[in-house]
């Protein structure tokens, strides 16, 4: 038999275990049970995974969604491990064909859904099997006090009751506050479990908030500054969702979406396009994601904030799976909260609760819903407050959040919060923030003047002071327990515990304020610096060489590009350019089945790749300052068309591994999709209420393939491939990409 240290080797690439694994690993094959609390890519699956291998019988992984089912199989399986899934997807056929291959010894790990686990003929078998786990995988599903509750998770231990003998139960989750972890252990009923707490933070996330007056102008603003990324753009709503997409498509972005109101086949589609990168940009509502194992997501943007700390870190934590630099942005508005408010009060997804236990949870939902918006408005470290919120200890200072990275100015709010304090006593603690805001700058609105408000002594006492400020003001002492906001529905303005300290002191009560930066000059530096960051020293050329053989060989499997390598393993190979089988194997994520599978392929572009660069000059150095007519002549002598023809995405790659040579110029597959629509080369055509480019009869002639494929759902869809005549088109016209740039 292997050893655990083996097992990681031969079947997942790794030379050693994170924080937190082995210690994992090493109790529940020792019988114990477990729970790990671990944030997202630190790798919790392979906590089980590896224990599964090492055991005679059969794992049992009770998991919420279809999809996560869906790309944790596809990945064991390219790995060479036997797993499958049974779930609602299937066919009565196909499960029956599942179980009946589980009975003959054919999987060692078998995810299911929750509701799987009192149907008949599936418990039938699972007394006879041999169960030797059950591990419950997104474990804070389990706990009313969780964010995602799901009455169904409580059908786990009804389960595990029926089986012939307790098999070693394992708990899984990312995000779990203390009440959230008692109740995981309770309800599971776990064992004198084994507790492991790795800590929440995610070192190569950018955490950064904002609060444009335009949030889609906020989104286009950011895509432009990082063209060709992948990423996910979360909406509180299916309205907000459908307007975002049809908006981005409109300005020609490579953009799809998702929420519970699209059939469940468009669902399918959407989510595909988006996980084979058909698709980089993904529009959707808090119903996407859950445990989507996309390594290569480079940003995850909340259009909208949500209703708590928990759901905002999981989601944001779905960039930068494979540990490659991410940025998390929220865009803030105040009708965010009135949003999240109205879900939390109408909501009907736990109808089967008795009122006196929906309305505790709705009360916590709504202290989560205040914590949330004081993430948004604090001026402190963004991630020192998330690590804060779990219970880490942190320094107030991370050094990639916004806030760290602002420059901030002090000034004395004694005065003015005084003011705002005495106004809420003289309207009686009755109104929420905003009437205190109209009331403090004297606004002549209808209400204001029915009300009597404009009677008070604090009537227009603030209107020199702009309505942001006041509000900064609010925040900072809501934060500081000056003012208390209720858990109501219309959140009311109340004095809190600490007002009569500031209404009797004459300290300087100090808050920080921004200061007004040249955001263009900003914002470039920070782009500069991630690229070096994301890509290091690596030979950018030889990455998008790798990068093409990774998607071909991903059409060919017919699974998501980042099943094949991740882009963190595909730059370590980058790194390390091994030439032999040893040299590959010691590359991070490259096991000995992945070796058989794929190995000769790259081994062959990375020494094809070595001999062709040991001929060539090496590039300018910065300091030179080559023209833009240098660089165009520079890139047409050096580019080198790909045998295999390439998608849209890869020919970009292609010509930006040497365009970065020369500086910062770089080009999006979006704007050289719209290039070869403007040369008359590709067309827009409408299918099935579907957009397509696809080739016209100048692009075929100039090497443009127009290919209808089919996705896991059974629906079509079309996708152009560049030959080497319509590689070499591009790279002779670069000019027009970068010239005045």
């Amino acid at each position: 038999m292997l050893s655990k240290e083996q097992i990681l080797k031969q079947y997942f690439g790794y030379t050693g275990f994170r924080e937190g694994q082995e210690a994992l690993i090493d109790h529940i094959v020792h019988g114990d049970d477990v729970l790990g609390i671990m944030p997202t890519g630190a790798g919790k699956s392979l906590c089980f995974q590896v224990p599964a291998m090492l055991s005679d019988g059969i794992t049992i992984v009770v998991s919420p969604l279809i999809s996560l089912m869906k790309d944790q199989v596809q990945s064991l399986v390219a790995n060479g491990i036997p797993a499958a899934y049974i779930n609602s997807s299937l066919s009565v056929n196909q499960t029956h064909k599942a179980i009946e291959n589980a009975r003959n010894g054919r999987y060692k790990i078998i995810y299911v859904a929750p509701e799987r686990l009192d149907v008949d003929d599936f418990v039938s078998f699972a007394k006879s099997a041999g169960i030797t786990m059950v591990t419950v995988d997104e474990a804070h599903c389990v706990s009313q006090w969780g964010q995602d509750f799901r009455p169904s998770y409580l059908k786990i231990t009804e389960f595990i009751d029926k089986l012939p003998k307790r098999p070693v139960i394992s708990a899984f989750t990312a995000t779990a506050t203390r009440e959230v972890k008692e109740d995981i252990v309770k309800i599971l009923r776990l064992n004198r479990p084994f507790i492991a707490a790795t800590g929440f933070d995610r070192e190569n996330l950018y955490f950064e908030v904002q609060k444009p007056k335009d949030k889609y102008r906020a989104v286009i603003d950011y895509l432009k500054r990082n063209p060709d990324k992948s990423g996910i753009i979360y909406c509180a709503t299916r309205k907000a969702v459908e307007q975002v997409c049809e908006d981005l498509q409109n300005d020609r972005y490579i953009a799809t979406r998702y929420h519970a109101g699209l059939s469940e086949s468009e669902r399918a589609a959407n989510q595909d396009d988006f996980l084979y990168d058909r698709k980089t940009i993904m529009v959707a509502t808090n119903a996407f994601g859950m445990g989507i194992d996309k390594s290569n997501v480079n940003f995850v943007i909340h259009y909208n904030m949500p209703k708590n700390i928990e759901s905002y870190y999981q989601e944001a934590g779905r960039a930068g799976r494979d540990g490659t630099n991410a940025d998390c942005v929220l865009l803030y508005g105040g009708q965010d909260v009135i949003t999240n408010q109205f879900l939390i009060d109408h909501t009907s997804e736990q109808n089967d609760l008795d009122s006196e236990t929906l309305e505790l949870i709705k009360e916590k939902e709504r202290e989560r819903l205040k914590q949330m918006t004081y993430y948004c408005h604090t001026m402190d470290c963004l991630r020192s407050y998330i690590l804060r919120y779990f219970g880490d200890q942190s320094s107030n200072y991370c050094g990639n959040c916004s806030n760290c990275r602002q420059n901030f100015e002090t000034v004395d709010i004694l005065d003015d919060s005084k003011k705002i304090l005495s106004c809420i006593c003289r309207m009686r603690e009755r109104y929420g923030i905003q009437m205190l805001i109209d009331t403090l700058r004297g606004s002549r609105s209808e209400r204001i003047q029915t009300l009597h408000l404009d009677q008070l002594s604090t009537y227009g006492i603030m209107k020199e002071v702009p309505q942001s400020r006041i509000r900064e003001i609010i925040q900072y002492l809501v934060l500081n327990e000056y003012i208390l906001l209720t858990n109501t529905e219309f959140p009311v303005a109340k004095l809190g515990a600490k007002y009569k300290e500031l209404l009797n002191s004459d300290q300087p009560i100090l808050m920080k304020v921004m200061t007004k930066l040249e955001r263009e000059q900003k914002e470039a530096k920070s782009g500069n610096l991630k690229a070096k960051q994301y890509y290091g020293e690596i030979d950018q050329q030889l990455f998008t060489k790798l990068k093409a053989l990774r998607f071909q060989i991903a059409e060919e499997s017919r699974v998501p590009s980042f099943v094949v390598f991740s882009d963190a393993t595909l730059l370590d190979m980058c790194r390390k350019k091994p030439t032999e089988k040893d040299g590959l194997l010691a590359v991070s994520g490259v096991g000995e089945v992945k070796f058989q599978r794929y190995g000769e392929r790259f081994l062959k572009i990375i020494s094809e790749h070595g001999a062709a660069a040991a001929g060539v000059a090496l590039p300018a150095s910065a300091d030179s300052a080559p023209s833009v007519e240098e660089i165009c002549e520079s890139v047409r002598r050096s580019f080198v068309p790909s045998e295999e023809a390439v998608p849209v995405s890869i020919l970009a790659d292609m010509l930006n591994s040497l365009l970065l040579q020369k500086g910062d110029y770089k080009i999006s597959a979006i704007k050289l999709a719209n290039f070869f629509m403007e040369k008359g080369l590709l067309q827009m055509e409408t299918a099935e209420g579907r957009n397509n480019r696809v080739a016209t009869a100048l692009g075929k002639e100039h090497g443009i393939v127009t290919v209808e494929k089919t996705n896991s759902a059974g629906n079509t869809y079309r996708q152009n491939f560049y030959h080497r005549q319509a590689q070499q088109y591009a790279a002779n016209h670069i000019e027009e990409w970068i010239g005045g740039a």
